[in-house]
């Protein structure tokens, strides 16, 4: 097995799965218990401001139904608007989760479109490699912007295919693909895949793997999506590793002329 072929490694540890998934806007912990074991998915991202892993200790733990012992937990800073609040929440969630390291950053610009705020991610990027955690980054489809972030020593680069919650699907894949061309770490698309199809093509493009939410949670029926997006993504990587044929305006019959019996 060649090394595109294995699995997806982030900071030192490899994962089967190239699917990781969110653990919010289910209807309840079991059908978020349900829709993470349907999705086959190893890393499962947690927004410390919004769901409780020990914060309470009087209320349900969502580590009751994906417990560390199964699953990575990626703690996130979603609701964080400057490099200060996300620093924090990051180094609370070390506290919670015992020393854990690997984190994901996202500071947002303003609430109607969750955009990034680049100057503040890159500002908070930097004290937290500074301060010993495995940065995965929320960022914007800038390659001037995601080279800066791996430069800075972050884990993975995760730009947005389009607005978080949207269901767009990939609005810029030229951005997308000269981000996948330079980096010399995974390229994790994040924010606005739709379905099954957005995600294919983004590993067919030669994303190393895709966080999603919405698209699972918000679905009619989130099991059944969470495992079409679990066969989705091992399509677009299997298409990826295979090489497509190249588009052209000519059409070439499937059955040569050359050699041909009569």
């Amino acid at each position: 097995m060649n090394k595109q072929e294995q699995g997806l490694t982030i900071a030192g540890k490899t994962y089967r799965s190239r699917l990781l998934v969110g653990s919010g806007k289910y209807r309840d912990l079991e059908q978020t218990r349900e829709a993470t074991e349907a999705s086959g998915a190893e890393i499962i991202t947690v927004a410390i401001r919004r769901v409780n892993i020990g914060q309470d200790p009087n209320a349900p733990s969502l580590l009751d139904v994906v417990p560390p012992t199964k699953y990575t937990i990626l703690p996130n800073t979603a609701g964080c608007y400057n490099a200060e609040d996300a620093v924090y929440t990051l180094q609370l969630a070390r506290e919670l989760l015992n020393g854990h390291k690997l984190v994901k950053l996202e500071v947002l610009g303003n609430e109607k479109t969750l955009f990034p705020n680049m100057p503040e991610t890159l500002k908070a990027a930097e004290i937290l490699v500074k301060d010993g955690f495995d940065v995965m980054v929320y960022c914007s489809d800038d390659p001037v912007q995601a080279k800066m972030l791996e430069d800075i020593g972050c884990a993975a680069i995760m730009p947005l295919a389009s607005l978080i919650g949207s269901g767009m699907g990939i609005l810029n894949p030229w951005n997308l693909s000269l981000i996948i061309e330079q980096s010399s770490v995974p390229v994790i698309v994040d924010a606005g895949v739709g379905t099954a199809s957005d995600a294919a093509i983004a590993m067919e493009l030669g994303c190393d793997g895709i966080l999603m939410n919405t698209a699972i949670a918000g679905a009619k029926d989130p099991i059944r999506m969470a495992r079409a997006m679990k066969l989705a993504v091992e399509a677009g990587r299997e298409a990826f590793l295979a090489g497509r044929i190249p588009r052209k305006f000519a059409a070439s019959p499937s059955s040569p002329m050359a050699g041909r019996i009569a």
